[in-house]
This record gives structure tokens, C-alpha cells and sequence, in this order.
């Protein structure tokens, strides 16, 4: 507002410096270090974030999930986990009400291959939320499949440059792949899903979504438990290929999943996904014969249940590509007040 202004209302609050995920800066000076004197730590979100934003004015192609396609829509809360009153295992505001609706962004990809890539290729993909909360954004990033190739992440560079075209022939090569796969018996699990018809969603509308790793959700009193996340479709179901399926499509047609999405949501055929939700204490787990904050690892359902907490519509597609969907940058950071972080490395 114009200082000068007539209209200006001096019991106003001023207005509130927020970071570009809507989260309000409390400290716009100082960084945080472990003491006076001592060495800066990771958890300088807000200063992490400001040098990033300085440094890239320009997007260069992601390393991955560079083809990508996206759409907006609702997430509406059910007020619930399962039976239970959410607000038993979490304080976050956008789940409390029964029918509370939080406006989303959702970005879906392939992982490996460039931004023009087929569409049609064996890979996971992508399937990351953006929630616009009043507490700020929450950033839901995951994959369809639920578990990962790798548990530390002191891996993962190694494991995407195995996984890329080969830099000499520029061409993906099935023996680094497997040489990676090889030497990290922990990827066999995800191997299996991979190399199955999951490793090829129809298209994206009909496929899950998983956060993957393991989260917490903390409540008003301020008890933790430990929280997995997962989108499973509704009205579209879930549909994989087959690879002569495949072949038959990308034959025709590269981007096949992109305008499938589109394409459904402009004949008012909205997709919809349930968000279910695995809970388990906080705390050692002996009695179980792994380490639920292990992603190449399951929870069995049977002993974990899914809870359905609300419900996403897609309804409305972007009108600019470039400013909506690849400028749309998301991290696994970008918590809210109700939810945080497990050990999950």
C-alpha cells in the first residue's frame, strides 16, 4: 500500500516476510550454527533457499524427471484417519475438517530420459503434490512405486549415472544399469516392481503415488508417530503395460501420458486419488524383521493398514506449460506445522 495514502490503516499489520513456499522468516539476519562460533548446519532452510533462488535465474533441464506433465485441482480432508479423528496423530490444519478443501499442483514425470523422451519407457515416475496450505506450501514428493532402489543417499548420484545414457555412446546401457543393480542387493526389491508391468503405468492418471519415505505426523500435545503416505487411484483405477503394449503405443505416439491427462481433464473427466496413510509408533521396533525407516522396504497391510485421510481432484489444466508445470519446483523440505521429519537418512 502507498505510505502516502489516505486510505492507510495504521492498526494494520504489517505485512509478513514469507519465503517462497508462503512459510513466514523469523530470522532474516542470521543463520543457524552449532554454537556461537561453530559450523553452519543443514537445517538453514530459508538461507539455503535464498542463495538457490540467487544463483538460478535461468531453468537448465532437470538431471531427472525431466518430462514431465501437470495439472491443479483439490484436496479434500475427510477429518479422519481410518476411523480415528485425524487430529489423534496430527495437528496439521488442512486435515482437521471434514471437507476442508486445499488447493493443489501436481507434477508427474518419468525419471531418466530427457524432456522429449517416449513416455512409454520401463522407469519409475514421478508423482509429486503441491499443497497451498494457509500455514504455507507442503510439498508431498514421491514415486509411484512405493520403495526406492537405494537407503542411503550418499548413492543416489552413483545410481542416476548408472542409470543415465552411457557418456560416450550417449545411449542407456542395460550393463551399467545391472552393474549398479548388482553391487547394491538392497535395489532388489524395487528391481522386482520395476521389471514387472508396474514398471510401465498406462498412463498417469492411472497409477498410485507414494511419498515413499517414512515421515512423522505430530500432534497438538506433541506426540509423534511415524506416517507413510500413498495416492491410490478411484474412479480410474489402476492400469499397467505390458511391453509389446508399449512398443505398440510409443510406435504412434511419445506422448501418450501427457495428453491422456490433458485431455481427460478438458472432457471434465477429473481424475481423483484417495490419500491413505500407514501409521506406526514412534520408537524402536524389535518385534518386526525390518527397519520401517528403510525405503527399499514395505509396511505389510496387514499390520499397518491403510487409513484413508481425503481426497484429490484434478479438475483444471495449466494454461502456460512453461510457467505452470516445468517452473514448478518441489522439495521434500517443505513441511508445514503437523508434520516432520523421521530418520528416514
Amino acid at each position: 500500500m502507498d505510505k502516502n495514502s489516505n486510505n492507510h490503516d495504521e492498526s494494520a499489520s504489517p505485512p509478513t516476510l514469507t519465503t517462497r513456499q508462503g512459510h513466514p522468516v523469523t530470522d532474516n539476519q542470521n543463520i543457524r550454527t552449532v554454537g556461537n562460533r561453530g559450523p553452519s548446519t543443514l537445517e538453514n532452510y530459508h538461507f539455503l533457499e535464498k542463495t538457490t533462488h540467487f544463483d538460478r535465474e535461468r531453468i537448465p533441464e532437470r538431471v531427472v524427471h525431466a518430462r514431465g506433465a501437470g495439472a491443479h485441482g483439490i484436496f479434500e480432508a475427510y477429518g479422519k484417519a481410518g476411523d480415528e479423528p485425524v487430529s489423534t496423530y496430527t495437528r496439521a490444519k488442512l486435515f482437521q475438517e471434514a471437507g476442508k478443501q486445499t488447493p493443489v499442483f501436481v507434477r508427474f514425470s518419468t525419471v531418466i530420459h530427457g524432456t522429449h523422451s517416449p513416455e512409454t519407457l520401463r522407469d519409475p515416475r514421478g508423482f509429486a503434490v503441491k499443497f497451498y496450505t494457509e500455514d504455507g506450501n507442503w510439498d508431498l514428493v514421491g514415486n509411484n512405486l512405493k520403495i526406492f532402489f537405494i537407503r542411503d543417499p550418499l548413492k543416489f548420484p552413483d545410481m542416476v549415472h548408472a542409470f543415465k545414457p552411457d557418456p560416450v555412446t550417449n545411449v542407456q546401457d542395460m550393463e551399467r544399469f545391472f552393474d549398479f543393480v548388482s553391487l547394491s542387493p538392497e535395489a532388489t526389491h524395487m528391481i522386482t516392481f520395476l521389471f514387472s508391468p508396474w514398471g510401465i503405468p498406462a498412463n498417469y492418471r492411472q497409477m498410485q503415488g507414494s511419498g515413499v519415505n517414512t515421515y512423522k505426523w505430530v500432534n497438538q500435545n506433541g506426540d509423534a508417530v511415524l506416517v507413510k503416505y500413498h495416492w491410490e487411484p478411484l474412479k480410474q483405477g489402476i492400469k499397467n503395460l505390458l511391453q509389446q503394449e508399449a512398443n505398440a503405443i510409443q510406435a504412434l505416439n511419445f506422448n501418450h501420458a501427457t495428453l491422456d491427462l490433458y485431455e481427460a481433464i478438458e472432457r471434465g473427466d477429473y481424475p481423483e486419488w484417495e490419500l491413505c496413510v500407514q501409521i506406526m509408533s514412534d520408537g524402536e521396533h524389535p518385534e518386526l524383521d525390518f527397519d520401517p525407516l528403510d525405503p527399499t522396504k514395505l509396511w505389510p497391510t496387514d499390520q499397518f493398514p491403510f487409513l484413508p485421510v481425503g481426497k484429490m481432484t484434478l479438475n483444471r489444466n495449466p494454461k502456460d506449460y512453461f510457467m505452470e508445470v516445468e517452473q514448478a519446483a518441489f522439495g521434500t523440505g517443505v513441511l508445514v506445522d503437523g508434520l516432520d521429519f523421521s530418520d528416514d537418512k
